[in-house]
């Protein structure tokens, strides 16, 4: 056999080679196409109408979908039949109904003891707010780290998901956990503050679970937390003195007190908390633009009551795969913020007011309530 065929075969034999190989290693040619974050319009900022609504879900406990039953649902429910999929179906129903402008997951997004693979799960959970375009932001609870990936892993993670606006920590500052960031909410098109935040949002990572003195106890927030917060406040406040909220997941110990207060809506199970008081209501009563905090954690618990001038209040149990109480219907906190209607053009926030709506035959909406206006504390 002459040398030049020997050549060509030996060439033809290297291309099969090579060829088989890149299969092997890539064997979807696409899933080596890099895919680019779908994003929501940048900065966030109030509608035309001027208002912004913010819808709270706190604890989805979120499994594996149809595999995953229900826990404490009446009859009437689906028992055998009720599953994750009635969760999904209830965050589709408040998103058509409402049509809100920021989706707040508060925590305990998915029930790591019963998910198989946690970026499915959240893949799954999250699903809704991807589907209808709508900006979200997530923070931890004390379950999420729980299956597959760490906490930071998964702040991580959902901060690269479609739509989100979640972030892993502020850059360049050593703070405590994992989702710990500032959202900006500017002033509609066409207004004086089109490039000027006038509601701030600061997200807060609560810890999951901790050890002080040999006891099991709840996270908290920590010094260098509250150390961010402050200085991120201050900055936000040179100039105007726009009204903010905050988000976190485990409640303080100071909740605890508003038991003996006129707090609106149900109050059904004892405050779940760390032992550990690190002051950050103290903290928040300092920076005073803090008009209200929404919680998780207590499922049974959604009640808004006042400590120092700032609201506290629970979005109560969204989630069907997590505990609750057979006849009553899970719920979601709806946040609406209004801005002033000027000679000209929409000016500053004038009010915030809230309501919850119920997973039940009426889509009951009930506990309406103002927890701020211009002019008041």
């Amino acid at each position: 056999m002459s040398s030049s065929v020997v050549s060509f075969l030996v060439s033809c034999l290297l291309s099969l080679l090579l060829l088989r190989l890149s299969t092997l290693l890539d064997p979807d040619p696409s899933a080596a196409v890099p895919r680019v974050k779908r994003v929501p319009s940048l900065p966030l900022r109030f509608r035309h109408d001027g208002a912004f609504k913010i819808l709270q879900v706190a604890d989805m406990h979120f499994g594996n979908g149809a595999a995953t039953r229900c826990r404490d649902v009446a009859p009437e429910v689906g028992g055998a039949r009720c599953s994750d999929l009635n969760t999904t179906r209830f965050l589709r129903r408040v998103i058509e109904a409402e049509k809100p402008d920021l989706i707040a997951f508060t925590g305990d997004n998915i029930f790591g003891g019963s998910a198989f693979d946690a970026a499915e799960s959240l893949l799954k959970a999250i699903s809704p707010a991807i589907e209808y375009k709508v900006p979200w932001a997530a923070i931890l609870g004390n379950h999420d780290q729980e299956s597959t990936m760490s906490r930071e892993e998964l702040m991580v993670f959902m901060s690269l998901m479609d739509y989100s606006v979640s972030q892993v920590n502020p850059p360049g500052l050593l703070v405590h956990g994992f989702g710990n960031y500032h959202v900006s909410i500017h002033g509609p098109f066409g207004s004086e503050f089109v490039n000027t935040s006038l509601l701030n949002l600061y997200f807060l990572d609560s810890g999951d679970r901790e050890v002080v003195n040999g006891i099991k106890t709840y996270g908290w927030i920590k010094e260098s937390q509250l150390g961010w917060l402050r200085a991120t406040s201050l900055e936000l406040q040179k100039n105007l003195h726009p009204p903010a909220f905050s988000f976190f997941h485990i409640p303080i110990p100071e909740v605890r007190g508003l038991w003996y207060t006129d707090f609106k809506g149900q109050y059904q199970e004892g405050v779940a908390c760390s032992t550990v008081n690190s002051g950050v209501l103290d903290t928040l009563t300092s920076m005073g633009d803090v008009k209200a905090v929404f919680l998780g954690h207590d499922h049974l618990n959604d009640f808004c009551g006042n400590l120092n001038g700032i609201w506290f209040c629970y979005g109560g149990g969204f989630g069907y795969h997590a505990y609750g109480r057979p006849h009553w219907p899970r719920r979601a906190r709806v946040i609406y913020t209004e801005l002033k209607k000027g000679y000209k053009s929409w000016e500053e926030v004038e009010s915030v007011h809230t309501w919850k709506l119920l997973d039940d035959e009426f889509f009951s909406k009930i506990d309406d309530q103002v927890l701020w206006r211009r002019g008041s504390r």
